[in-house]
Protein backbone atom coordinates (compact mmCIF):
# COMPACT_ATOMS: atom_id res chain seq x y z
CA UNK A 1 0.00 0.00 0.00
CA UNK A 2 1.18 3.53 -0.81
CA UNK A 3 0.70 6.60 1.33
CA UNK A 4 -0.25 10.19 0.67
CA UNK A 5 0.70 12.65 3.40
CA UNK A 6 -1.42 15.79 3.71
CA UNK A 7 -1.32 18.84 5.91
CA UNK A 8 -3.57 18.05 8.85
CA UNK A 9 -6.84 19.94 9.16
CA UNK A 10 -6.69 21.04 5.50
CA UNK A 11 -9.51 18.76 4.42
CA UNK A 12 -11.23 19.71 1.17
CA UNK A 13 -8.57 22.34 0.42
CA UNK A 14 -6.48 22.21 -2.75
CA UNK A 15 -2.71 22.22 -2.26
CA UNK A 16 -2.67 20.24 0.98
CA UNK A 17 -0.51 17.35 -0.29
CA UNK A 18 2.84 17.35 1.50
CA UNK A 19 4.60 14.09 0.56
CA UNK A 20 4.05 10.63 -0.91
CA UNK A 21 5.53 7.32 0.25
CA UNK A 22 5.57 4.16 -1.82
CA UNK A 23 5.47 1.77 1.12
CA UNK A 24 5.64 1.54 4.91
CA UNK A 25 9.48 1.72 5.12
CA UNK A 26 9.45 4.89 2.99
CA UNK A 27 6.72 6.37 5.19
CA UNK A 28 8.72 5.50 8.30
CA UNK A 29 11.82 7.19 6.89
CA UNK A 30 10.15 10.56 6.35
CA UNK A 31 11.44 13.32 8.58
CA UNK A 32 7.98 14.13 9.97
CA UNK A 33 5.92 13.75 13.10
CA UNK A 34 3.10 11.57 11.74
CA UNK A 35 0.61 12.98 14.25
CA UNK A 36 0.94 16.39 12.57
CA UNK A 37 -0.29 15.08 9.20
CA UNK A 38 -3.26 13.31 7.64
CA UNK A 39 -1.94 10.06 6.14
CA UNK A 40 -4.15 8.24 3.63
CA UNK A 41 -3.42 4.80 2.19
CA UNK A 42 -4.07 4.37 -1.52
CA UNK A 43 -3.19 2.11 -4.42
CA UNK A 44 0.16 1.63 -6.11
CA UNK A 45 -1.50 2.73 -9.34
CA UNK A 46 -2.49 6.10 -7.88
CA UNK A 47 0.95 6.47 -6.32
CA UNK A 48 2.61 5.84 -9.71
CA UNK A 49 0.25 8.24 -11.46
CA UNK A 50 1.29 11.02 -9.07
CA UNK A 51 4.97 10.02 -9.03
CA UNK A 52 5.14 10.05 -12.84
CA UNK A 53 3.18 13.28 -13.26
CA UNK A 54 0.16 11.68 -14.92
CA UNK A 55 -2.19 12.88 -12.18
CA UNK A 56 -1.98 15.46 -9.46
CA UNK A 57 -3.68 15.43 -6.09
CA UNK A 58 -6.34 18.08 -5.78
CA UNK A 59 -7.51 17.49 -2.19
CA UNK A 60 -8.74 14.96 0.32
CA UNK A 61 -12.08 14.52 2.03
CA UNK A 62 -12.09 12.09 4.96
CA UNK A 63 -9.98 9.23 3.55
CA UNK A 64 -10.79 9.85 -0.12
CA UNK A 65 -8.32 11.59 -2.41
CA UNK A 66 -9.44 13.56 -5.46
CA UNK A 67 -7.07 13.35 -8.43
CA UNK A 68 -6.82 15.50 -11.54
CA UNK A 69 -5.42 14.42 -14.89
CA UNK A 70 -2.48 16.56 -15.94
CA UNK A 71 -0.37 16.95 -19.04
CA UNK A 72 3.29 17.72 -18.43
CA UNK A 73 5.07 19.39 -21.32
CA UNK A 74 8.64 20.63 -21.39
CA UNK A 75 8.73 22.76 -24.53
CA UNK A 76 12.50 22.99 -24.70
CA UNK A 77 15.80 22.22 -22.97
CA UNK A 78 15.66 25.35 -20.85
CA UNK A 79 12.27 24.42 -19.37
CA UNK A 80 13.58 20.98 -18.41
CA UNK A 81 16.87 22.41 -17.14
CA UNK A 82 14.95 24.74 -14.82
CA UNK A 83 12.92 21.83 -13.47
CA UNK A 84 16.06 19.74 -12.92
CA UNK A 85 17.78 22.64 -11.13
CA UNK A 86 14.73 23.19 -8.95
CA UNK A 87 14.58 19.50 -8.03
CA UNK A 88 18.33 19.33 -7.37
CA UNK A 89 18.07 22.21 -4.91
CA UNK A 90 15.72 20.22 -2.66
CA UNK A 91 17.71 17.01 -2.98
CA UNK A 92 21.00 18.81 -2.26
CA UNK A 93 19.53 20.28 0.89
CA UNK A 94 18.49 16.81 2.03
CA UNK A 95 21.81 15.09 1.24
CA UNK A 96 23.88 17.90 2.77
CA UNK A 97 22.14 17.58 6.13
CA UNK A 98 21.15 13.90 6.28
CA UNK A 99 24.25 11.87 5.53
CA UNK A 100 23.25 9.23 8.08
CA UNK A 101 19.68 8.90 6.81
CA UNK A 102 18.61 5.44 5.59
CA UNK A 103 17.71 6.90 2.17
CA UNK A 104 20.83 9.02 1.73
CA UNK A 105 22.41 6.80 -0.94
CA UNK A 106 19.21 6.56 -2.97
CA UNK A 107 18.82 10.33 -3.09
CA UNK A 108 22.51 11.02 -3.59
CA UNK A 109 22.52 8.64 -6.56
CA UNK A 110 19.43 10.34 -7.97
CA UNK A 111 21.05 13.76 -7.51
CA UNK A 112 24.05 12.55 -9.53
CA UNK A 113 21.72 11.11 -12.19
CA UNK A 114 19.99 14.48 -12.51
CA UNK A 115 23.32 16.28 -12.66
CA UNK A 116 24.53 13.99 -15.44
CA UNK A 117 21.34 14.09 -17.51
CA UNK A 118 22.27 15.00 -21.08
CA UNK A 119 19.49 17.21 -22.37
CA UNK A 120 20.85 16.89 -25.91
CA UNK A 121 19.65 13.26 -25.91
CA UNK A 122 16.03 14.24 -25.23
CA UNK A 123 13.59 15.08 -28.01
CA UNK A 124 11.60 18.27 -27.38
CA UNK A 125 8.90 19.00 -26.76
CA UNK A 126 8.94 16.36 -24.03
CA UNK A 127 5.28 15.51 -23.48
CA UNK A 128 5.73 13.77 -20.12
CA UNK A 129 7.34 14.37 -16.78
CA UNK A 130 11.04 13.86 -16.26
CA UNK A 131 10.17 11.10 -13.80
CA UNK A 132 8.12 9.29 -16.46
CA UNK A 133 10.89 9.83 -19.01
CA UNK A 134 13.44 8.27 -16.65
CA UNK A 135 11.14 5.34 -15.92
CA UNK A 136 10.48 4.77 -19.62
CA UNK A 137 14.26 4.83 -20.20
CA UNK A 138 14.90 2.20 -17.51
CA UNK A 139 16.53 4.69 -15.14
CA UNK A 140 15.87 5.37 -11.51
CA UNK A 141 12.90 7.67 -11.06
CA UNK A 142 11.94 9.57 -7.95
CA UNK A 143 9.44 12.34 -7.39
CA UNK A 144 10.41 15.35 -5.27
CA UNK A 145 7.27 14.47 -3.28
CA UNK A 146 9.07 11.33 -2.05
CA UNK A 147 11.95 13.27 -0.52
CA UNK A 148 12.29 12.57 3.21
Amino acid sequence: MSYFIFLKDFENLPGSLYRIAENQPDLDSLNINKFDYKIIEDSQENFNNVKYGIKSVEKYINDTITYLDIQTIFANKEDLRLYINYTQTFIKNFIDFNQNHSQFNKWNDYYIQLKNTNLNNIVFPLNKSLEKHFNDSGKSSLSPLQLP
